[in-house]
């Protein structure tokens, strides 16, 4: 946005000003806004018009309005002033009674409907001022390296859109501080009632009709790369993309499908499906919360991983 020339040159307080400018439509009202003279935002209009080489705003009968280079300059300098009050804001002594700060997390579907209702909980508790953004992370596909699978979580956490990763494997590389939050297995639901529920056998789970959770619509899974262990395979009848949209789905059919045992255990018995455990081992797996290690001295960050594990 701004060249190497004018960075000598500029002042984040013209930022400030832009976007008050830009939010309120009119020079007087930003002016009251940062509690500063009309003739002190048009100096500082001035200066950054001459800086960006763009008039940036027109007068109009009722205030300004602004040109089309202010337009496309609005999203990045309104990220600029949030990534800067937000590095701000660490510096500052954390009290998470008092803190009105924002935190983003980012984890699967099925991890963060488990953590979000005794997070919340929490935040009600100790902290009502802070507020929480969460982001569904994805594993890359056809990725076999879990490091690999869950690159976009790093690369999100080390620009700062992402506050924490929840990731549900342990090949976390050493830049990033992790802390193991739970361990997960999975179990296998039905609607209640489901003929399978009255013999649960491995010949009967494999002439089932099967639901899988994926994203991409992919129907092949852990589950069959087990199943393949044993010179066995399934039909899978139908894939959904996230956990609770399976839940309504298995609610109303004869389908069956493996799903997080936590998860299950929070949400299934709302939408009347019961769960099991499967007939065949399919392994268990951590939870971890990461974030990159230089992030650490943050106080919030430091509160906001014992309030995870906490929830």
């Amino acid at each position: 946005m701004l060249n190497q020339i004018d960075l000598s040159r500029a002042d984040l307080n013209l930022l400030v000003l832009f976007e008050a400018v830009l939010e309120e439509g009119h020079v007087g009202r930003a002016a009251e806004r940062l509690h500063v003279s009309s003739s002190a935002v048009s100096h500082g209009l001035g200066r950054l018009r001459r800086l960006l080489n763009d008039p940036l705003f027109l007068k109009t009968p009722k205030g300004v309005v602004p040109t089309a280079r202010a337009t496309e300059l609005a999203g990045p300098i309104s990220d600029v002033l949030a990534r800067m009050r937000n590095v701000l804001s660490t510096a500052e002594p954390f009290d998470a009674a008092t803190s009105t700060r924002r935190f983003t997390i980012g984890a699967p579907d099925g991890v963060s409907v488990v953590l979000l209702q005794p997070l919340l909980a929490e935040l009600r508790r100790s902290a009502p001022g802070i507020d929480i953004g969460i982001r569904q992370l994805l594993p890359a596909q056809g990725e076999t390296s879990p490091e690999r699978a869950w690159r976009s979580a790093f690369a999100e956490l080390e620009s700062r859109d992402l506050d924490v990763a929840i990731v549900p494997t342990d090949s976390i590389p050493p830049r990033f501080h992790r802390q193991t939050l739970y361990e997960e297995d999975f179990v296998v639901a039905m609607r209640a009632g489901h003929p399978f529920a009255a013999k649960p056998t491995l010949d009967k789970y494999c002439a089932m009709q099967h639901l899988v959770v994926s994203h991409t619509g992919d129907p092949r899974g852990f589950v069959d790369a087990a199943l393949a262990e044993r010179g066995l395979s399934r039909r899978i009848a139908l894939t959904v993309p996230n956990f609770m949209f399976a839940l309504v789905v298995l609610a109303e059919t004869d389908l069956i499908a493996a799903l997080p045992r936590r998860f299950a255990a929070m949400h299934a018995a709302r939408f009347g499906v019961v769960f099991l455990d499967a007939p065949l081992p399919l392994g268990r797996f951590r939870l971890n919360a990461a974030a990159p290690q230089s992030a650490m001295m943050d106080r919030g960050l430091e509160w906001l991983f014992g309030a995870l594990a906490s929830a």
